[in-house]
């Protein structure tokens, strides 16, 4: 596979279970990498269909509903053994209201998950990968809704928001040091996150309509360019943001 070849590296991916963060473990894990599958729901069929597959994967608890103590863990994880090559921040909530009805503790459990873990477990990663002297891949989970407003989702578009500015600075301070840090921005994708807007039928067809595709996209859309930004491909790609939505952002 050459510049795509991740064999000998290891990678957490963060929500592993489901959606997503399964495809992108399976992506890896198919690129060469072993797996480590991070969540607080069971990580058995992400791994089981690692291991059918001839990859290589483990199961790894992290509850980061309390991101300090999620990050002690990844830390631990990053500087036993043989440590991580890759971090993927994947795992992410969603809670839907109008703004001027939207709770705090909604906004809280979004904002500690969505973004707050995103930066201590960067910053746990990257301070494991120091001290090793070694350097990295950081790949976060942002959205469309890192460029756009969006509609009854205050906390998550903040979130979004904030991971974006979070991987251009962690990208401008780390670059240096041989830590690559960068986003994918997945366009509307079919998972449990979305379950309620493809329920709606209006929302579901109006949302379709816009897509240049043509079509909502599935979450295995999203393991070609994780493969990439963990690659050495992607050497010299810095604080980059790149779109997989289909054409969203272009229309």
């Amino acid at each position: 596979m050459g510049l795509f070849d991740l064999s000998g590296r290891r990678a957490l991916v963060t929500g592993a279970n489901t959606g997503i963060g399964q495809a992108i473990g399976l992506a890896l894990a198919e690129a060469g990498a072993h797996v480590v599958c991070a969540g607080r729901s069971s990580m058995d069929e992400t791994v089981g269909r690692i291991r059918a597959s001839g990859g290589s994967a483990e199961p790894f608890v992290l509850d980061l509903a309390d991101p300090a103590a999620g990050a002690r863990h990844v830390e631990e994880v990053a500087r036993a053994g043989e440590g991580l090559d890759i971090l993927v921040n994947n795992a992410g909530i969603i809670r839907r209201a109008e703004a001027v009805d939207f709770a705090e503790a909604d906004w809280d459990d979004v904002i500690d998950i969505n973004l707050k873990a995103v930066f201590l477990l960067s910053q746990a990663f990257a301070r494991a990968a120091f001290d090793r002297g070694a350097g990295g891949r950081i790949v976060n989970i942002a959205s469309l809704l890192s460029f756009q407003g969006g509609i009854r989702v205050s906390s998550y578009t903040a979130a979004k928001h904030g991971v974006l500015g979070l991987t251009r600075i962690l990208a401008c301070e780390w670059a240096a040091s041989g830590l690559n840090v960068n986003a994918i921005a997945p366009g509307y994708i079919a998972t449990a996150n979305t379950k309620a807007l493809r329920e709606d039928k209006q929302r579901y067809q109006a949302i379709l309509d816009r897509i240049p595709a043509g079509r909502w996209g599935e979450p295995s859309d999203l393991g070609g360019a994780a493969v990439f930004l963990a690659s050495d491909a992607a050497r010299y790609v810095h604080g980059a943001v790149l779109p997989v939505d289909g054409g969203w952002l272009a229309r």
